[in-house]
């Protein structure tokens, strides 16, 4: 029985490994541009089969490779964000980063189809991190009292699709950064209309918007 459970505990490392490899070699390859699955299992040293035991299409590339970029590069940054001077700014600053790494992830926009989907799911994973630094900006009047933490995620992505896509300059994106972030300062802001039942999902808006 013991030796059974050695085989089954090494067949999970394995597989760990494996999907660990395809999802760095995921970022490699997104960020020389476009990219093919067979590109990435070459890449990652594996069999085209081997992928899609693991990763079935195209969606599931971009989930691993986006939750490897928040878990590793953004999460320490929204952490570090709770001790910022200036909560606003120390929100903006996680836009620009989360930008700067899905641009430098050149082909992963639109090496899926429904990337805003994708991103909003793995956003919303965020939510609980990203609630402390919104009610303290509140708190401090630095934003707008009616926001919520899961506000956040879609207003991410609405950035990311207007301005993560291919050959976006950087000046055009911090141009723009800076407006929509100006939109959550309190002063003299329009109430928020409600949101009405079955009409809070923004992914297919922005969806269309990585389409065209």
């Amino acid at each position: 029985m013991a030796l059974g459970n050695d085989r089954t505990a090494r067949r999970r490392v394995d597989a760990r490994s494996s999907a660990q490899r395809i999802t760095a070699a995921g970022r490699t390859v997104l960020g020389r541009g476009e990219g093919s699955l067979e590109q990435i299992a070459a890449e990652a040293g594996v069999g085209i089969a081997t992928l899609y035991r693991h990763f079935p299409n195209r969606e599931a590339i971009v989930r691993a490779v986006l939750e490897d970029i928040l878990e590793t590069d953004l999460l320490p940054l929204i952490e570090r964000a709770a001790d910022a001077p200036h909560t606003r700014q120390g929100l903006k600053d996680i836009a620009v980063r989360l930008l700067d790494l899905i641009t430098e992830e050149r082909g992963l926009v639109t090496f899926a189809s429904n990337f805003a989907d994708v991103a909003v799911d793995v956003l919303q994973r965020f939510t609980s991190s990203l609630h402390p630094l919104v009610v303290r900006a509140q708190r401090e009047g630095e934003v707008r009292p009616d926001l919520t933490a899961e506000d956040i995620p879609h207003f991410l992505v609405m950035a990311v699709a207007g301005l993560a896509l291919p050959g976006t300059p950087p000046s055009l994106r911090a141009r723009f950064i800076t407006l929509l972030f100006d939109s959550l300062n309190p002063a003299g802001a329009t109430p928020l209309p409600p949101l009405l039942s079955g009409e809070d999902d923004l992914r297919t808006a922005v969806g269309n918007v990585t389409r065209t």
